[in-house]
């Protein structure tokens, strides 16, 4: 969802996108007011011009942005030359990690545009300086490194229960889970082989979403289809 502003100045061209992953979070909508409120204000006082605010609701932030369905929309204004600057509440609010937003904006950087972030571990950062550049990088490498060591305490624990014989790990497409044990799910396992057909066939991992949103198949966790969920479910197929 997006909400339309009047276009001002070129060269002071701003987006505001917004995101809350759960919805949970979506039903409140205070997480998005509050969003909302931080960027215009931090626009306000940066003297810059707000096109349009991008919504995103209930998308997970593991997703890579332009395959979000405002993402996407994002990134189109970018690759047209319709927007100056991007503004984020949060690195999490945007990326997936530090490596996925280095590289974009390092690509966002080289179509002119400049990326700002209303609090990055307690201050405002942006692009536009070498400064800003240099301490975005220092800061998301740090924020990646903390991510790293939590996952490894995760994989850590994740391997003691299965050394443990005990339940681990999300419940895979294709099957339920009743306490300990797994039984097939055969809607799930026909979906399943559809997907692999149509892989078979050169159906991209987009196009594979497209078709299982379209035909209103909802994923493990009852949500939409992206290119990412798709990869996850035939590469544990």
């Amino acid at each position: 969802m997006a909400k339309k502003a009047t276009k001002k100045r070129t060269g002071a061209r701003a987006v505001l996108y917004c995101r809350v992953s759960t919805e949970h979070q979506v039903s409140e909508g205070s997480s998005l007011g509050a969003q909302q409120a931080r960027l215009e204000a931090y626009a306000a006082s940066a003297s810059l011009d707000v096109e349009v605010v991008l919504i995103e609701q209930g998308v997970s932030g593991s997703i890579p942005i332009g395959e979000r369905p405002e993402g996407s929309r994002l990134v189109s204004m970018i690759e047209n030359g319709e927007v100056d600057h991007v503004v984020f509440l949060k690195l999490d609010r945007a990326f997936r990690n530090a490596a996925d937003a280095l590289n974009t904006i390092e690509a966002w950087d080289k179509s002119g545009v400049g990326v700002h972030f209303v609090d990055h571990g307690g201050m405002s950062l942006n692009t536009t300086s070498a400064l800003g550049k240099m301490l975005l990088t220092v800061l998301s490498g740090m924020a990646e490194f903390e991510r790293n060591l939590a996952a490894e305490r995760t994989a850590a624990a994740l391997a003691h229960k299965k050394a443990s014989g005990q339940v681990y790990g999300p419940t895979p497409f294709g099957q339920d889970r009743i306490g300990n044990d797994l039984y097939v799910n055969q809607d799930e396992m026909n979906v399943l082989e559809r997907m692999k057909e149509w892989h078979a066939e050169g159906a991209s991992l987009r196009e594979i979403a497209r078709r299982l949103n379209e035909a209103g198949v909802q994923s493990k966790k009852g949500g939409a289809w992206y290119a990412s969920s798709v990869r996850s479910v035939l590469s544990a197929a």
